[in-house]
């Protein structure tokens, strides 16, 4: 994306143009997200990268649209972590609002709730935080994942353990893997990844369990792991889950020679629980250590210094892909020339843009095709980058030391 020109001085009032709604010399993009409810960590993530990114192109001029030069703005509701609400404030943000062009919420059950209403109602949707694949099965044409899908979140653990293989006394196909994922569409998807994974090696599946939304006690899973002794034990339960495997684990002084697990800087392992949290393997869309880059926020490093002075914590990934659905939203309204929602539907269909947060190419599905998952590891108290091999910063440790 280049940097955008000079803004002209935005004026008070709303004015329609192209079917989308502005105040005058102001695009508005509109998000429900969750400001409250289960999932109101990761929702303040999300809504504070799309600020970041709109902060960022106003600063640097705006976005060129046909002849004209606009801010951006979100309008925001918060869904309080309810998918019915969700769709009721996206209905809403079209509807009364006005607003044609959406940012999505977080997380793939809202994601599944507000998506059935911007395709009804023919609206673009860019969202960054909807990564189940069954978002991208229902010939949607209006909706668009900066992300990568759930399926691929922690693929490469299995095929790191693979690798590992000898390291652990074993061959692939003698490894053992437990699973515990919370019961929803994300875990769901991110569990499926992992067994078709292991098919491919052969391991052994010794402990497949899923338990109810807000992942607080895994003591049934640890009491089994304890007895069965796998060699991998898998955890996927957004911050919650990953702040009670770390807790859990430790506390009960559970052993596995690989923990990996989603959702780690979001649920701030590593400030919560300090060495508690070493050698664990953590998936990941984006890390501030990769060599993405753009005009617009500069190198992923930069993009990390940035939002951490505005905000005083290091991104998660969360913000990141938010921040980089923002982008997609401006490039895509500056080679549509216009705010008129199929038009800008067509330019993100055809959107092929590096941007800090990684390569951002659709299929015609709405997937992003262009980026890969990461797999850090947390190595004295501080994220490495350890998968997949191209990118990695250090190789990682494996089996994991016994905590005392």
């Amino acid at each position: 994306m280049r940097i955008f020109p000079t803004l002209t001085i935005a004026a008070a009032g709303l004015v329609a143009f192209g079917g989308a709604a502005f105040a005058q010399d102001t695009i508005t993009l509109g998000s429900a997200v969750s400001l409250t409810g289960n999932y109101s960590t990761n929702g303040e993530h999300t809504q504070r990268g799309y600020d970041l990114a709109v902060e960022k192109i106003n600063e640097a001029g705006g976005i060129k649209v046909g002849d004209k030069t606009y801010k951006l703005e979100v309008k925001y509701y918060d869904d309080e972590s309810t998918p019915a609400r969700g769709a009721e404030l996206a209905e809403r943000l079209v509807k009364q609002d006005g607003i044609k062009l959406i940012l999505g919420p977080y997380g793939s059950g809202l994601t599944k709730a507000v998506a059935p209403v911007t395709e009804e109602l023919q609206v673009p949707m860019v969202e960054a935080n909807g990564a189940s694949r069954s978002l991208f099965t229902n010939g949607w044409k209006y909706i668009f994942a900066t992300l990568s899908t759930s399926e691929q979140y922690l693929a490469s653990a299995i095929a790191l353990a693979a690798e590992n293989a000898e390291a652990l006394g074993k061959k692939p196909e003698e490894i053992k893997v437990a699973v515990v994922v919370e019961n929803d569409p994300f875990s769901a998807d991110v569990r499926a990844g992992v067994l078709d994974d292991m098919k491919k090696y052969g391991m052994q599946l010794v402990i497949d369990d899923q338990f109810p939304r807000e992942l607080n006690d895994m003591s049934a899973t640890l009491t089994k792991v304890k007895a069965l002794k796998p060699d991998v034990l898998i955890v996927s339960g957004h911050s919650k889950g990953a702040a009670t495997g770390i807790r859990q684990v430790s506390e009960q002084k559970v052993y596995v020679p690989i923990l990996a697990m989603t959702h780690c800087d979001s649920a701030d392992i590593i400030g919560n629980f300090g060495v508690a949290s070493e050698y664990t393997l953590c998936a990941t869309q984006w890390a501030p250590t990769l060599s993405y880059k753009d005009d617009l926020f500069g190198s992923a490093a930069d993009y990390a210094k940035t939002f951490e002075a505005k905000y005083g914590y290091a991104p998660p990934y969360q913000a990141a892909e938010s921040s980089a659905a923002v982008q997609v939203f401006a490039d895509a309204l500056e080679r549509a020339g216009s705010t008129d929602p199929k038009a800008v539907r067509d330019a993100l269909a055809a959107t092929d843009i590096e941007t800090f947060y990684g390569k951002i190419k659709f299929d015609e599905t709405g997937k992003n095709i262009a980026k890969p998952m990461a797999l850090y590891q947390v190595l004295d108290g501080e994220y490495k980058i350890v998968a997949p091999s191209a990118v990695a910063e250090t190789k990682a440790v494996i089996p994991r030391p016994a905590m005392n």
